[in-house]
């Protein structure tokens, strides 16, 4: 699903932050010619997620040479104690690598994770979990790609997807009715409206004004009841803002389509994933 350019240029650029011009432990430590097997281990219970971008940070290290075997797949769930993969290679790349390696592994797990965690606590219900824009620099499709692998659905990747009107577009475009109109007026055929609405008034506008989804922005659960009610299926109802895994479910209740969180992507735990030289 990753363009492998993208990949490789965010472990160049992670490697050469990390090794200026030469690793002061390893280069003077581990003799060139040493060669070494090592162990991915999962230690917590989650999604699995970047396995094998972890993998090519090794492959860009020793373009040849290099051996991976290869136990658990993203989508996998992990059980403490696990074995993720084995490794054999030059030790001096295994140690290089390893930080950077796990960096990526354990953070895109731990997107995962999270967003499974919101899935399972939304099963039986209409909606779906997306995820948001709140995502690192640089990171983004990385993000997005584990939010899918923990069961969640993408929203838009930047700008360009989609016009997405906020309170703000509102305020200084001269109001929803106004800058719906203009919007439609230069919009290819192609790209959706979506709205953020803040209570029932601006729902009524929103539908009025007949944009595609309309996001109801930190209402209230009963709030959220009369909006499902009042849209009637007219337009996708995204709830957003402050979503919990308390409040997760009451809000999946109501019958909105979909909760995004930008929690699952800016706020997650880093999976407990090490690497270990094998003795």
């Amino acid at each position: 699903m990753i363009n492998r350019i993208y990949v490789d240029n965010i472990i160049k650029t992670a490697l050469l932050e990390d090794i200026n011009y030469l690793d002061a432990a390893t280069d003077y430590l581990i003799d060139e010619d040493q060669e070494d097997s090592a162990r991915f281990l999962a230690k917590d219970d989650g999604v699995l997620c970047g396995i094998d971008i972890a993998l090519r940070v090794f492959e860009l290290l020793q373009p040849s040479g290099f051996e991976a075997k290869v136990f658990r797949h993203d989508g996998d769930e992990l059980k403490k104690g696990d074995v993720i993969a084995e490794i054999r290679g030059k030790t001096r790349n295994l140690l290089k690598g390893e930080r950077t390696a796990l960096n990526l592994i354990q953070h895109l797990s731990g997107v995962a994770t999270a967003t499974n965690r919101a899935v399972r606590l939304v099963e039986g219900t209409n909606a779906s979990i997306a995820d948001t824009r709140k995502t690192l620099p640089g990171l983004r499709p990385l993000q997005k790609y584990a939010v899918t692998v923990g069961g969640g659905r993408n929203h838009r990747f930047n700008l360009s997807d989609a016009a997405m009107l906020k309170d703000n577009h509102v305020d200084a475009g001269g109001g929803i009715k106004n800058a719906v109109e203009k919007l439609k007026s230069r919009l290819g055929h192609t790209v959706k409206i979506e709205l953020e609405v803040r209570d029932l008034r601006e729902l009524a506008q929103a539908l009025e004004a007949g944009v595609d989804i309309i996001m109801l922005d930190n209402m209230s659960v009963e709030m959220m009841k009369q909006a499902v009610e009042i849209t009637g299926g007219r337009a996708l109802l995204e709830a957003s803002g402050g979503i919990t895994d308390e409040t997760i479910r009451a809000i999946a209740e109501t019958g909105v389509d979909i909760i995004s969180m930008g929690a699952i992507t800016h706020s997650v735990k880093a999976f407990d994933i090490s690497l270990k030289i094998v003795k």
